[in-house]
Parts: structure tokens; C-alpha cells; sequence
């Protein structure tokens, strides 16, 4: 078992290396180098426990302005995609339920994600598949005012699928993996 420090060592490194590297998140950048990133690494197998660890997040955000954003990663947990994807509609629902809804919002990554309708040997699944599975919580304002900021906010999505298609699945896969 790879220890906690590894696993966000990992985690750092595909954010830089994917995430701000690609591009994927224009916004992603300025939180990495302001230090205002919280990793947590959930060893929880249950969805019980993922909801509590969550929750968990939610509340120390609410006690530190300073985290600007926050990634749960769940390394021993959550390998099978459709299992990640109803614990991050359980995570959506008790969003609501425990009053955070236009608070906060959560972002879902995932190593083997699919998105709806895509073929699964589709390159702009790349865009979403990260090291290990993972929960990404963001303060709704601060999204906010960093999507009023940027020019075409709407194109990202597009603009992502673009480039890992370009680019090409054995190119974006062997990017992926070089993190692990």
C-alpha cells in the first residue's frame, strides 16, 4: 500500500502535469501556486464512509476561507466506475440536503471515467481520468468569478474534448500514467 504522502505526491503530479499542462482547467493553476489546495486521502471503503469524508471537507472549508478547493482521493476504493458515479450522486444529494447547495459543488475524476454516450476508447475521457478515483469539492463563488473573468468559459468543455482528441488516447494515456 503506497503511503497518504505518495498518493498526493501522484495526485499533484497530474494535476500539474494533465490538468494544468493540458489546460483542462484555466483556473486550476493560480489555487496550485497560491498553496490553497486541501488533499485529503480517504482510505474508506464504503459509501458511508466517502459521505462522512466528505461531509468532513465540506465542513473545514466552511472553518477555512483559505482552502480555496479540495480533492478527497480514494485509493483503495470506489475501482469500479459505476460505484464512483453513485457515490458522487449520494455526495450531490447530501449537498443539498445539509444546506451547501450553491455553496459548493463537486467535480468528479475517476480512472476509468466515461462520459455519457462516449465510446469508452474515446480520447476526451482523458480529460476526466485521473491517478486514482476522486471527489473534487470547489467554492461556487470563487467558480463564479473566475468563469465571469474568462472569455469563452462556455467553449472549455469543447475546447478540452479538442485537444485530447488531437492529441489521441495512447498520447493522453501515457500522460496520464506517467503520474502513477
Amino acid at each position: 500500500m503506497l503511503s497518504d504522502e505518495h498518493v498526493i505526491q501522484q495526485t499533484k503530479k497530474w494535476i500539474l502535469d494533465v490538468v494544468i499542462g493540458c489546460n483542462f482547467c484555466p483556473f486550476a493553476s493560480k489555487v496550485v501556486k497560491q498553496h490553497t489546495v486541501q488533499y485529503k486521502v480517504e482510505r474508506a471503503a464504503t459509501k458511508e464512509q466517502g459521505l462522512q469524508s466528505f461531509i468532513k471537507q465540506c465542513l473545514l472549508m466552511d472553518e477555512n476561507d483559505t482552502i480555496e478547493t479540495a480533492f478527497i482521493i480514494m485509493p483503495d476504493a470506489f475501482q469500479q466506475f459505476d460505484n464512483y458515479l453513485h457515490l458522487v450522486s449520494l455526495c450531490e444529494s447530501l449537498l443539498v440536503k445539509e444546506g451547501y447547495e450553491g455553496i459548493y459543488q463537486v467535480a468528479s475524476f475517476h480512472p476509468q471515467y466515461l462520459f455519457a454516450g462516449a465510446p469508452l476508447n474515446d480520447a476526451a475521457n482523458y480529460t476526466n481520468r485521473s491517478v486514482y478515483p476522486m471527489l473534487h469539492i470547489l467554492r461556487e463563488k470563487s467558480m463564479e468569478r473566475a468563469l465571469e473573468k474568462y472569455p469563452d468559459a462556455a467553449d472549455i468543455p469543447n475546447r478540452n474534448i479538442n485537444f485530447a482528441r488531437e492529441k489521441g488516447k495512447l498520447y493522453m494515456k501515457m500522460l496520464r500514467d506517467s503520474c502513477i
